[in-house]
């Protein structure tokens, strides 16, 4: 923990003070992963369904309805989706959370999934820049993958709580949606508790604050350098009064383009719906309520486990190596049956293959999809293109969630095929257009990567930046 290391001119050692930093910081996942992973549960538990969804319920009960499109049915995926759409354009933290495990119709329930998306927004938009700005360089993506983490821990923290729900009659599910309350504890205390980044406070003109913030979290005195190089992009930073204009400049496209797709894609590996609607989709094929639930939490551990190899592996083989991966092993092609079970055998399978799916998704588009948006933008127009991404990430995460029950009704199997194809559109989009953003300062990146990659530096022309960050903290 007290090991001083260098890349270039930046010297950094780990500190306790800082990893506390980062883990409080990345506990701001925890309150999206808990909201992914328990509306799937609720919606497969008897007594929700009764109460808000007693159609679905007798839908439910036919042994021979196709099972396809027994959970088909718009207010209850609006359920889901609806915090989505709050949380594309939400600035505010959460409030009256709780209001969701007291609701008795279905309008209180979607209000409180507004509410809580407020704060979801809030959350994804600020962690992973944070994260970003305060880690060393040559940490920089494992630091920012905590928050994918901390995502993962909160999908199967939800998973676990849905099964130990389920037994619960007839206000287990209320049990479910009322615990959402404890990870937005978990932010707030972070929220109070963490520094200011060391750009935050030079932006503001608090250079001395600015100096001893980032002594503090590098843990070595000689931060001059990496100093130098904050204050220079805060300056060009200063000289954009309107960053949303400057973002539909040519020189920003590369980044926000990067941004935006990373985000995007992300979605369209079918992750979420998944996720989102796993205990359904495993009663789909066959299982009982409980075992859907119990293969729900092996998914969970699966995502957690396998988001560690991500943490190990993003600052040595690099990001595009990891994202390639996916395109070649997560390719998830299941043929489901329409009606009745799947014999023991042709159930486990599929378990198996969500698994391997997951574990795919796991180390390479899920905490890449949040880190690489993050880590490109220049200062000026950081946290404006980062809204945009994340913005665009809730509106596509929105989409998913509110059709993905009727596009399986009416595309069956097909809906896996859906998403076989992008999946293969996501790998050729990453091998031709995406740089490597590996032991690049984050302040850096117009000079030593989209004024060289061979499609991006075309765009670069009428960049007016300031041209000597490239010189200050140079990786050799």
């Amino acid at each position: 923990m007290t090991k001083i290391e260098k890349v270039g001119s930046f010297e950094s050692k780990i500190t306790v003070y800082v990893v506390v930093c980062w883990v409080l910081a990345a506990c701001g996942g925890l309150m999206f992963g808990y909201d992914i992973g328990i509306s799937g549960g609720v919606t497969a538990m008897d007594d929700f369904l009764i109460k808000f969804f007693p159609a679905v319920y007798q839908r439910k009960l036919r042994a021979k309805e196709d099972n396809y499109c027994k959970y088909d049915n718009q207010y209850l995926q609006l359920f889901t989706s609806s915090l989505y759409l709050a949380a594309l354009v939400s600035s505010f933290a959460a409030s009256k959370i709780l209001l969701s495990a007291a609701a008795q119709r279905i309008w209180m329930i979607i209000l409180a999934r507004v509410l809580l998306g407020v704060g979801v927004g809030f959350g994804n938009e600020a962690v992973p820049l944070f994260l970003s700005e305060i880690a060393p360089v040559q940490h920089r993506g494992a630091v920012n993958i905590l928050f994918q983490l901390f995502i993962t821990i909160g999908i199967l923290f939800a998973n676990l709580v849905n099964y130990g729900a389920s037994k619960i009659h007839p206000w287990g599910w209320r049990l479910s949606l009322g615990l959402a309350s404890l990870p937005a504890a978990f932010l707030f205390v972070g929220s109070v508790v963490i520094i200011e980044t060391p750009a935050s406070l030079v932006e503001r003109n608090q250079e001395s604050q600015g100096l001893s913030t980032l002594k503090k979290i590098r843990g070595v005195e000689d931060v001059d350098a990496e100093f130098e190089q904050i204050k220079m992009a805060c300056e060009a930073a200063r000289e954009v009064k309107d960053p949303f204009k400057r973002l539909m400049k040519r020189s920003s496209m590369p980044p926000l383009i990067i941004g935006v797709m990373m985000q995007v894609f992300q979605q369209f590996t079918g992750i979420n719906a998944i996720m989102f609607y796993a205990p359904v989709l495993f009663q789909t094929v066959g299982f009982k309520n409980d075992a859907s639930l119990l293969s729900s939490v092996i998914t969970g551990l699966v995502n957690v486990f396998s988001t560690l190899v991500s943490i190990y592996g993003v600052d040595r083989v690099g990001r595009r190596k990891l994202l390639l991966k996916l395109a070649s092993k997560s390719i998830l092609l299941v043929h489901l049956k329409g009606s009745n079970s799947l014999d023991e055998g042709l159930a486990g399978l599929v378990v198996v293959l969500v698994c391997l799916f997951v574990m795919s998704f796991a180390w390479s588009w899920g905490p890449l999809g949040w880190l690489i948006p993050s880590e490109t933008f220049p200062l000026e127009i950081r946290t404006s293109g980062f809204a945009c991404a994340v913005s665009s990430n809730m509106l596509f995460t929105f989409i998913i969630a509110q059709a993905f029950l009727s596009m399986m009704c009416h595309m069956r199997a097909f809906i896996f095929f859906f998403f076989a194809a992008w999946i293969v559109a996501m790998g050729l989009f990453v091998l031709f257009l995406l740089p490597e953003t590996k032991n690049v300062p984050i302040d850096a990146m117009v000079e030593r990567v989209w004024k060289q990659h061979p499609v991006w530096k075309r765009f670069m022309d009428d960049y007016d930046g300031k041209e000597d960050v490239k010189n200050v903290g140079m990786i050799i």
